[in-house]
């Protein structure tokens, strides 16, 4: 019984902000369009009707590391037991960008004209810093398959480290830009 309830509170809650969206309540958007606001149920946004465009976006974050495990991806140039870590994670990213669809349910598969992530271990603090840019030709942004390539080459960072630092945390996932498409241009103001 108690599962049913809160089942009809989370189907309230999310019809209430689907209504509160499609009147322009949250963030200036007009509404959430991965909910139906009829019946508050995800859907995939049907992009049949939208034009090609040139769709680009960038994100990035970083990874707090202890000041042994900067100084070990210093001196190693990012060499550790398992590998190349700055190298792997680049290639993760690059991967999981291409596989978001698979990863996030309402996403469209997209082919993706380039994927590029960086990975950098910072040189005065001890943080790995991690960016991924992905562009396509299609009629839906990538802002999600770059946000993927990111946080996944973060965690393959995370992954190749842990066992010289349990206390490694990935900060401040965002999106810092993209272009195209009907919504228009964004830049993160930083």
């Amino acid at each position: 019984m108690f599962g049913r309830i809160a089942q009809a509170r989370r189907l309230l809650l999310t019809a209430s902000a689907a209504r509160s969206c499609q009147s322009g309540g949250v963030g200036g958007s007009d509404s959430l369009s991965h909910i139906d606001a009829a019946t508050a149920r995800p859907r995939m946004v049907n992009v049949g009707d939208k034009s090609s465009s040139r769709r680009v976006a960038e994100a990035a974050c970083h990874l707090t590391v202890s000041a042994g495990l900067h100084r070990l991806l210093l001196d190693s140039g990012g060499q550790l037991a398992k590998g190349s870590v700055l190298l792997t994670a680049e290639l993760a990213g690059v991967m999981a960008a291409k596989r978001t669809s698979e990863l996030i349910p309402l996403c469209h598969q997209l082919p993706l004209n380039s994927a590029q992530t960086s990975v950098t271990v910072h040189n005065a603090e001890p943080r790995v810093d991690v960016t991924c840019r992905v562009e396509c030709d299609g009629r839906t942004g990538v802002e999600m398959e770059a946000l993927t390539g990111c946080a996944v080459a973060a965690l393959t960072v995370y992954d190749m480290c842990k066992a010289a630092d349990k206390s490694i945390v990935v900060r401040d996932l965002r999106l810092l830009a993209k272009t195209g498409g009907k919504s228009g241009d964004y830049r993160r103001e930083e």
